[in-house]
């Protein structure tokens, strides 16, 4: 009662009216310090008011119009209703051996670390050879090809020009003289510098992810991308995701094709270093569970009409086209990125540039041309209708490496895996493709973030309905893999972490049936 009473009295935490407000003392301090006058303070105050007043009146009798939403720079970009044939995103091999020889080459004298030095000695034999070709240069190169294209690529984050994980090195510092050096800043003659932005963000996920969110429905010809530092502090901007860029198009009329990066994958780093929260953003997706859509490559709306994509991506490859993706097509999607931080460096995580180009011939290419690839099949070959397969195992991400690396130690030959890439909107026509050809195969989802948590939740109802539509059962069908459910998203004990993994692993590898958990 005393505090209440003593609360009561206290005086109110407001401006009082003897106070200055914040343009009084702005304006003061113009004055004072000469850089306006008396007049020039009042022309302003006359010029605003002047606009206020006349949108007023012209408010009074205006009806708005759906176009009148977008930017003019969004004029001739395609609605839902309109179909937007697929396009390929290969680059021609002449194009990527000069941009990655431009990426990787340093000035005269300039004198970077010796660690980075060395990065770029080893980039610059990727390029010249074709083959290892990692993360970092997969993105530089979608980078680069799209600046030669004349399009703006823009990056803000946290530790972006470095990379957090110390792979991307976007922009480079002389140990002597500090100087800065940017290799994309200099992938074709004479570049603008201002073609291509990558910027430090401050430790504000909110309003770093607000203020690109906002650039991206300006500039719809532009790459434009946030990174998370690790993909649980999109937690900082989950109101962003939820208000807006989830339902921009929905709500309010508004067009984004913002590219968020989220580095996402168990590696023993405790709960808040492990998950991007992959399963929030499935739960937002607001495509159909139970409905087939047109899946025809020359009828398909499916993105079109879903409000995001959401992918977890395995090769350097399919990254580099996901990115391109977004730019060569006559309509605009966000797309989240479930990064990888492990598979940066990974002996396996390779792309031979011959994946990058758009020359018919060779493994990466198909009847189709060199896309984004939505599910990778099984890299054992096996043939259309494989009647020796006992098991299929579904799965995305990184858990995939570690998946391959157990049924090569087990010899598990009758074992195929498949990587779903994209994983909104669902690929149903591929994951029935491979449905038909492991047409005797017991049916298994492996993740390795918890049941509650991941892409089980999103994957099981759909994958369910591609099976019932062949008459392969239901949902009852399809045998877990991973890890319990949990109310954290991982172990904060390292040697918990490596026998959770080892065991989903095993089991998805195991000689016998998978039983369900």
């Amino acid at each position: 009662m005393r505090l209440m009473s003593h609360l009561s009295h206290s005086p109110k935490c407001t401006r009082s009216s003897e106070s200055p407000s914040a343009l009084e003392i702005y304006q003061k301090k113009l004055l004072d310090s000469g850089q306006a006058t008396k007049e020039d303070i009042d022309k302003i105050h006359k010029k605003v008011n002047t606009i206020l007043n006349e949108e007023f009146l012209a408010s009074k009798d205006y009806v708005p119009k759906r176009r009148d939403w977008l930017s003019a720079y969004w004029m001739g970009f395609k609605s839902p209703e309109q179909l937007s044939r697929v396009r390929n995103t290969g680059v021609k091999p002449e194009i990527l051996k000069n941009v990655g020889k431009a990426i990787t080459t340093l000035p005269d004298g300039f004198k970077p670390h010796r660690a980075v030095k060395k990065i770029f000695g080893d980039r610059a034999q990727m390029i010249e050879t074709g083959e290892g070709i990692d993360w970092a240069v997969g993105e530089a190169l979608a980078f680069a090809t799209l600046l030669v294209e004349g399009n703006h690529v823009r990056l803000s984050g946290q530790d972006v020009e470095r990379g957090t994980f110390s792979h991307r090195h976007s922009v480079l510092h002389d140990q002597e003289t500090g100087e800065k050096y940017c290799p994309l800043d200099h992938v074709i003659i004479n570049q603008n510098e201002e073609l291509f932005t990558v910027s430090n963000s401050s430790l504000s996920e909110f309003g770093v992810l607000g203020f690109e969110l906002g650039y991206s429905m300006e500039n719809p010809n532009a790459l434009v991308m946030w990174e998370a530092q690790f993909g649980d502090f999109a937690n900082g901007a989950q109101v962003i995701f939820e208000y807006t860029k989830s339902n921009a198009a929905a709500k309010i009329l508004r067009k984004t094709g913002l590219v968020v990066l989220l580095p996402h994958g168990y590696d023993g780093q405790g709960p808040e270093h492990s998950s991007a929260r992959l399963e929030r953003f499935l739960q937002m997706s607001d495509d159909n569970p139970f409905v087939i859509p047109e899946m025809d490559p020359t009828l398909r709306t499916q993105i079109q009409e879903c409000n995001w994509q959401v992918v977890n991506v395995t090769t350097p490859a399919n990254y580099f086209h996901v990115l391109r993706r977004q730019i060569h097509r006559e309509f605009r999607k966000p797309l989240i990125v479930m990064s990888p931080k492990n598979l940066l460096r990974h002996k396996d995580c390779k792309s031979n540039l011959s994946e990058f180009d758009d020359v018919q011939g060779h493994p990466g290419f198909d009847k189709q041309g060199t896309r984004f690839k939505r599910l990778i099949k099984d890299q054992n070959y096996h043939s259309d209708l494989e009647e020796g397969i006992r098991r299929l195992v579904l799965c995305s991400g990184k858990v995939y490496y570690e998946l391959d690396e157990e049924r090569r130690k087990v010899e598990g030959k009758d074992i195929a895996i498949c990587r779903v890439e994209q994983l909104c909107p669902f690929p149903y026509d591929l994951i029935q493709r491979e449905l038909k050809r492991y047409r005797n195969a017991e049916i298994v989802w492996c993740q390795e973030e918890p049941m509650n948590m991941g892409a089980y939740s999103y994957i099981a109802p759909r994958l369910s309905t591609a099976m019932k539509a062949l008459g392969r059962g239901g949902i009852d069908d399809i045998k877990y893999v991973g890890r319990a459910p949990s109310a954290a998203a991982a172990t904060g004990f390292y040697q918990m972490h490596v026998k959770e993994q080892t065991e989903l692993v095993q089991k998805a590898m195991q000689p016998e049936p998978v039983s369900y958990p």
